[in-house]
């Protein structure tokens, strides 16, 4: 006979416990664990139906292929790997308002062609939905729409009407009747996002769900959610802003870190082909506090500008602040500045900006960042023309950085002529209309540009 358990779950991080805590021992949140009663074990005497699994030698197996088919969109097909898996589950996380929607209802148009798309949303109306695909000029005939919560209902929905692309819009508001729990809570997440795995692996049908985010940026539910999804993708940018940027954070039908960069209009969403270009509009030229740095985003190589300012505080601590870095690598730079390269920063507030709302998390920015911190403080101007490349270790060291041909091809074709880069990369290609200028330490940095 099935025995009745109490348990109490975190509705952030999915911990569960048979006593409740105040503060989540897992993820440190407070008043998360949520009670909980389960079924467990039926009678201990009763004979076990397991069946062993069958095994064989890899060797013996076949590889099958993956059926790709276009999303419409070369950017967002770049960033799942070349294009979207028959059967694949996809979650595409970000802020309110930034876009997921209209990303997703705007490739119904291309799909529809010759594929049935089932939307189904769980915040919107119709007429909603419908008053947004005008804008979009979204009217292929196999679009089909419904709005529903249930997932048994959304199951049923799709053996009758067998579709080949399933959009769920958002899994938040989906509710099993498997499970007890209200909207978005962790059992419920848990149990609609594995139904739609189910669906999309059994019967071939390709799933996109939409998933809300938490105020610190993660998406709201248990982690265990990213884990049983195909492909986790990220809209990043500022919603008040026009660029979006599209970054793949799991792919298990390609490599993540790629990126697709796209600009919001009254049409909706437009490609972008060039973003370091993008990134690098209105940049001032031959002024202190500015540097040019060129990182790679999977296999796609990006400039992006790193702006510093540096001034005097008028307080007993300095302020620190970054934007688009990791502030725990700017405040170590800052300290390999102070002591490798003898800049006196203790009592100097320090600012660093990335420009156009794009977030590095490239090591191979250091020097950027650095240089235009020393600029900064020191006044003199930088030069327009050049890119700094290249990875800071803590004795003021300039490490090498992977694909630096690759990099120094993308700063030729924006019309750069100059750039620094470690003295420990090897460059196997001569590039022509280039000047390399090869830096071992940062205090050699700083002095060639000072005495450029």
């Amino acid at each position: 006979m099935a025995k009745i358990k109490q348990l109490f779950v975190c509705t952030e991080c999915g911990y569960e416990s048979p006593k409740w805590f105040g503060q989540c021992p897992h993820c440190r949140e407070w008043s998360t664990m949520e009670e909980k009663v389960v079924q467990t074990g039926g009678n201990k005497s009763s004979v076990s139906t397991a069946v062993a699994s069958e095994i064989k030698p890899i060797g013996e197996i076949k590889g099958g292929s993956e059926l790709r088919f276009s999303t419409g969109l070369k950017e967002l097909d770049r960033v799942l790997g070349g294009g979207l898996v028959v059967g694949s589950l996809t979650l595409v996380g970000g802020d309110p308002g930034i876009g997921k929607s209209t990303l997703l209802l705007q490739i119904c148009q291309h799909l529809g062609n010759d594929k049935v798309v089932l939307y189904v949303s769980g915040e919107e109306s119709m007429s909603q939905i419908k008053l947004r695909a005008e804008r979009l000029q979204v009217n292929t005939q196999n679009l089909f729409l419904a709005c529903e919560t249930n997932v048994e209902n959304i199951l049923a929905t799709c053996s009758l009407k067998n579709p080949d692309i399933l959009i769920v819009d958002s899994v938040q508001t989906m509710v099993s009747d498997h499970v007890s729990g209200t909207p978005g809570s962790v059992s419920q997440i848990k149990e609609a996002t594995s139904a739609f795995m189910h669906l999309a692996k059994e019967q071939g049908i390709t799933v996109f769900i939409i998933g809300h985010v938490t105020k610190e940026g993660a998406l709201a539910g248990p982690k265990v959610l990213e884990h049983m999804v195909d492909t986790v993708l990220y809209f990043e940018g500022d919603k008040n802003l026009n660029y979006r940027i599209l970054r793949t954070v799991k792919n298990r039908f390609g490599s993540t870190n790629e990126i697709g960069v796209f600009d919001m209009q009254n049409g909706g969403l437009k490609e972008v082909d060039n973003p370091s270009k993008m990134f690098l509009e209105g940049r001032p030229e031959n002024v202190p506090g500015t540097c040019v740095t060129c990182i790679l985003e999977g296999t796609r190589p990006v400039l992006a500008e790193i702006q510093a300012l540096v001034s005097k505080t008028s307080y007993p601590v300095p302020r620190r602040m970054a934007s688009g870095i990791d502030f725990n690598r700017m405040a170590l730079l800052i300290a390999v500045l102070e002591k490798r390269a003898n800049f006196a920063l203790y009592n100097q507030d320090a600012y660093v900006n990335v420009v156009g709302g794009f977030r590095v998390l490239e090591t191979a920015a250091d020097l950027a960042i650095v240089l235009s911190l020393a600029s900064g403080f020191s006044d003199f101007e930088m030069p327009g023309d050049l890119i700094a490349v290249g990875e800071i270790g803590l004795s003021g060291e300039i490490r090498a950085v992977s694909f630096i041909e690759k990099r120094i091809k993308e700063a030729q074709k924006l019309g750069f002529s100059r750039i620094m880069v470690p003295s420990r990369n090897k460059i196997s290609e001569i590039i022509d209309g280039i000047e390399i200028i090869k830096v071992s330490s940062v205090s050699q940095a700083i002095y060639k540009l000072r005495n450029k």
